[in-house]
């Protein structure tokens, strides 16, 4: 029996309810729709690890309320990251940024997948911070969609997802980001970017310098297979290409220039009719799963421009498209989702 979609008050009572006995539920966000268990019961982080197929070894986000929750689940190294904390939280909490820290010993090694560090954020959806505040207990909560593969962004793509598997759906509407958030490490010589997301490289520079990570990091979204279709998946840069003609194409577009393949291609979703980066993001994870449930055979994906949020979109696209050709499963990777 497929879980219950709910909305309102009484979805929000019923899934606070749900959570205190130890049940996992679909909670919207900003970025995307997350599977989510109280951060503090291991049978719980136990069942969003089941439901998913998630390997153990993959580390979860942390969702708290506020900034006077933090010490709930991290424990400063120092006072100078204590107040680099406060400074980034002031400015980007709540909302998309995600903060690896140290994290408290009475947290489950569930969660962190062992590592002595937390991945934690302050969501600014206000259904989600409703749930925290009944439950009255962070909460854990990748997203919620099978391991590795497209990140729901409605409800109803959580129930096409993992209806069987999960107890419960809180209906919050589309996610406004569309886009995971973007995970930032603190380092002795500024700020680390191991998940490029809604806040961008600019917004961060005020605060230290900034580098990204390109290599393998034990944190969410760092499989190179990540965010997959199972339909084949081809980053294109030019409209001007011989399509395949043994194969039923659909076809992603960033903005509406790419009209001379639009009529060869079966299907066709346009991220943003206008190229707003913005756009595009908040419609990209939907536009993808749209094309993978056609009957296309193969999905060709117009790059964007990798700046501000077209760097996670890029990001995102890469992962998938590596994943559709190379598969998702963990035994593939020395990495983790």
């Amino acid at each position: 029996m497929s879980a219950r979609i709910v909305h309102g008050g009484e979805g929000i009572r019923d899934s606070v309810e749900l959570l205190r006995q130890g049940g996992v539920v679909g909670l919207p966000t900003e970025t995307v729709y997350g599977l989510a268990g109280n951060a503090f019961d291991p049978m719980a982080i136990a069942r969003i690890f089941e439901a998913k197929g998630r390997p153990l070894s993959d580390p979860l986000i942390v969702h708290i309320p506020e900034m006077g929750w933090l010490e709930r689940v991290v424990r400063f190294s120092s006072d100078e990251q204590r107040n680099l904390v406060e400074r980034l939280a002031a400015n980007f909490w709540p909302g998309p940024l995600t903060l690896l820290l140290p994290r408290r010993p009475e947290l489950p090694d569930l969660v962190t997948a062992g590592s002595e560090f937390v991945a934690v954020r302050v969501t600014s959806h206000p259904i989600f911070q409703e749930v925290l505040r009944g439950i009255v207990s962070p909460l854990a909560a990748p997203s919620a969609n099978r391991f590795g593969r497209i990140s729901p962004t409605s409800a109803i793509d959580v129930q096409l997802e993992l209806g069987e598997s999960i107890d419960l759906i809180l209906d919050g509407g589309s996610c406004k980001h569309g886009l995971e958030s973007t995970i930032v490490a603190l380092r002795e010589d500024g700020l680390e970017i191991l998940r490029p997301g809604p806040i961008t490289i600019d917004q961060l520079k005020e605060y230290g310098h900034v580098s990204s990570h390109d290599g393998m990091v034990n944190t969410p979204g760092s499989l190179p297979g990540h965010y997959a279709p199972k339909k084949r998946l081809r980053i294109i840069d030019s409209d001007i290409i011989p399509l395949p003609s043994e194969d039923r194409v659909g076809l992603m577009a960033f903005d509406t220039s790419f009209q001379e393949i639009n009529d060869q291609c079966a299907v066709v979703e346009v991220l943003s009719a206008s190229g707003e980066l913005k756009e595009a993001a908040a419609n990209f994870y939907g536009a993808l799963r749209r094309l993978d449930e056609s009957n296309v055979d193969l999905i060709l994906a117009q790059s964007v421009p990798e700046e501000g949020i077209g760097v996670a979109i890029m990001d995102r696209l890469r992962r998938a498209s590596y994943g559709s050709l190379h598969g998702t499963g963990h035994q593939d990777f020395n990495s983790h989702a």
